[in-house]
């Protein structure tokens, strides 16, 4: 009776292992059922008939990478370059990707090197190089179409690498030499012009600082000088004053007060200025003495 009991419980537990499945999550089953596609079983628990159904296929719905292997094209100027590709894609309908096509991944990587052959093959080498955005642009739109029938879509292809002949990579890296050299000397020749604008901007602003200073000392010197003339002729003048306000307190007679305006304008006539003021009162005696010199001269 034990040993019956024994039995049976394996016997349960092989039926509840081969009826119940846990679907992990970004995973579908594919069920078949007598041999015949029956459901797509989603994530979680499901529950499939003992020796009647049977899970065909795990699938992963998640975005997956391809990598292609590293194809010999020919360009269209007769060279031939090495170009290695992935390819980012994600299955949309688990139940095409099982029964539309024998291998999925197989499909994908055919397709995409008969593709790349035909693309790059109506480009020269130049342009290959230089297109390689719209290259895998192209790439990614041709293998969506062709693969939507197998339940797929492609998210993105990358050109990892172009690989040209040896001879043609050497001639490359001379170009490159040349070019660098070239923006070298370009660069060198920009900055030794920018330093002679700079020097000769420095010197101008220096010149016209020294001009502003010469300018600023000399209006300053003659306003200096102006200022000394102008103090040398009020001495002149107040001394003049005191003379004359001394002589005009002694209550002179004109003769006295002749003689001593010319005292005064002697004196005057030895400074530095170029005017000078004669008081009325010297003019006659200026004209006794202009009068006296024409008897003097007559008598000779």
């Amino acid at each position: 009776m034990g040993a019956f009991l024994l039995v049976l419980f394996v016997i349960i537990c092989l039926i509840a292992y081969k009826t119940i499945k846990v679907v992990r999550q970004s995973e579908v089953y594919i069920i078949e059922r007598l041999g015949r596609f029956h459901k797509v079983a989603d994530a979680g628990l499901t529950i499939i008939v003992p020796f009647i159904d049977k899970v065909r296929s795990v699938v992963s719905l998640k975005q997956q990478t391809m990598d292609i292997p590293p194809q010999g094209v020919i360009t269209s100027d007769n060279v031939t370059i090495t170009i290695d590709t992935v390819v980012f894609y994600k299955i949309t309908d688990p139940a095409k990707a099982v029964y539309e096509i024998q291998s999925l991944k197989k499909g994908i990587e055919y397709l995409a090197i008969t593709t790349i052959r035909d693309i790059v093959g109506k480009m020269d080498l130049d342009e290959t190089f230089s297109s390689r955005d719209g290259i895998n642009s192209k790439l990614r739109v041709i293998l969506d179409e062709a693969t939507d029938r197998w339940g797929c879509k492609i998210d993105r292809v990358e050109i990892k690498d172009i690989t040209p002949p040896a001879d043609i990579r050497d001639a490359m890296e001379k170009q490159m030499n040349a070019e660098r050299n070239k923006r070298a000397l370009i660069l060198e020749a920009e900055a030794q012009k920018q330093s002679a604008v700079t020097i000769a901007e420095g010197k101008k602003a220096a010149a016209i600082l020294e001009a502003e200073a010469d300018r600023e000392s000399r209006i300053r010197r003659a306003a200096g000088e102006a200022q000394a003339i102008k103090a040398v002729a009020d001495a002149k003048a107040e001394e003049i004053a005191k003379v004359y306000n001394a002589i005009k307190a002694s209550n002179p007679d004109d003769k006295l007060i002749q003689l001593k305006s010319l005292e005064a304008l002697e004196e005057v006539a030895k400074g530095e200025a170029n005017k000078i003021f004669i008081p009325f009162e010297a003019t006659s005696a200026l004209s006794s003495l202009g009068a006296a010199k024409e008897i003097f001269t007559d008598k000779k």
